[in-house]
């Protein structure tokens, strides 16, 4: 989305402060294009007004400038035409309406990247999701008060915990402390803002690290109704899924009560979700049958995971890395149950999708259900799938 342009001479004004800028750091045009990745055309239009740098550019021109986004908005002010309070007035709601679309272009690009996680490897995500950080930090630290800075704040918030998520799953899920790192991080952002939804979901990912990474229920249990408690006024989505989560941790414990309770407070939150929950995105079809089925796995009800989860598989056609959880899973329920022939059937596909994907959870899932094959190892079909583990093994 390109600003309006000005014309007249007062624009012309303004650039020669843009040029001379360039000038004082010893950047030539044609330098100052190369390095931004532009013609030096863009460069020679910026300088004399035909058109302004576009907001997803300026803080890279700031940079290169070595100055801020706030001071680069400035040298693009007409100073020939007064400089009194309603003039700056005017130059602040330019400077928050044009970090307004800049904000709205970058949440655009965390959305297609958060997009791409359960189809893609993890590690091949890191760069991209490390450079967006860095550059939205830069913004938010140079953002002016008001909506376009809480914008670029709360979206900060949101791919640090991104990122988290990000390098536990491609450490499978044996990096716990700089998941913690980001987890932390995006706490911090959350409670500048005094978001009580972003808090619960900063809190509530640390209770992922805790119950399927340290395998500490206990901890995991307190983070998650710590998150639960604190997205309960804002956020029935948050509430519901931090209930899932506090049920499974009372399942790992064998608390077979307090888990059935949590199910159902957890169900109920979720039907309570609707289009204003600002974590409405966070919650789909599949999410009660993943976490109830691997509830009931936990307390040895078997069949009934089994019915959940091969209900729930059937439905992640799209989302493979928690396709592969869910078939890991299953597969346990059929060996716990005897049935082996179901159970590589069922693992040959968890597999697949791991191969693809690379998630931590599901090769976690997958190497535990195969060390529990082990028994029937012997018979051909249980040792043609522990050749594609050790193929896939290979290839890690």
């Amino acid at each position: 989305m390109a600003l309006k342009k000005f014309g007249g001479r007062g624009m012309a004004n303004r650039r020669r402060r843009l040029a001379d800028r360039r000038r004082s750091v010893g950047l030539t045009q044609e330098n100052l294009a190369e390095h931004l990745g532009v013609d030096r055309s863009t460069v020679v239009r910026w300088e004399t007004g035909t058109v302004s740098p576009q907001p997803w550019m300026r803080p890279r021109l700031a940079d290169a400038l070595r100055i801020t986004v706030e001071e680069l908005v400035d040298l693009l002010t007409n100073e020939a035409k007064g400089d009194g309070p309603a003039r700056r007035g005017q130059d602040a709601a330019f400077v928050d309406s044009a970090t307004q679309v800049t904000a709205a272009d970058l949440r655009d690009t965390f959305d297609e990247l958060v997009s791409r996680y359960d189809q893609a490897p993890s590690a091949s995500l890191l760069a991209k999701g490390g450079e967006h950080l860095s550059l939205i930090t830069d913004m938010a630290r140079n953002a002016p008060a008001g909506r376009a800075g809480r914008e670029l704040l709360t979206l900060q918030a949101d791919v640090l915990a991104f990122m988290g998520q990000l390098v536990w799953d491609a450490s499978q899920r044996r990096d716990h402390a700089t998941a913690r790192l980001y987890y932390d991080e995006s706490l911090r952002v959350a409670r500048h803002l005094h978001d009580p939804t972003l808090e619960a979901r900063a809190r509530l990912r640390t209770s992922y690290v805790a119950l399927y990474g340290a395998k500490d229920p206990r901890t995991g249990l307190d983070l998650a109704l710590q998150a639960a408690e604190t997205a309960r006024p804002t956020s029935p989505a948050v509430t519901g899924l931090s209930l899932l989560h506090a049920g499974e941790a009372y399942a790992m414990l064998g608390r077979a009560r307090e888990c059935e309770a949590a199910l159902a407070a957890a169900r109920q939150q979720l039907e309570r979700t609707d289009g204003m929950d600002a974590a409405a995105d966070l919650i789909s079809p599949t999410q009660f049958g993943r976490l109830a089925g691997s509830c009931y796995l936990s307390l040895g009800e078997h069949r009934r995971a089994e019915e959940l989860l091969q209900a729930t598989a059937a439905q992640l056609q799209d989302r493979r890395k928690s396709r592969a959880i869910v078939l890991g899973n299953l597969t346990l329920a059929y060996i716990r149950q005897g049935e082996v022939d179901a159970a590589v059937a069922a693992l040959t596909e968890a597999i697949a999708e791991v191969r693809e994907t690379r998630g931590g959870g599901g090769l976690n899932v997958v190497f535990n259900a195969a060390r529990e094959l082990s028994p029937w190892r012997q018979e051909r079909i249980v040792a043609d799938v522990h050749d594609q583990l050790f193929a896939l093994m290979a290839t890690a």
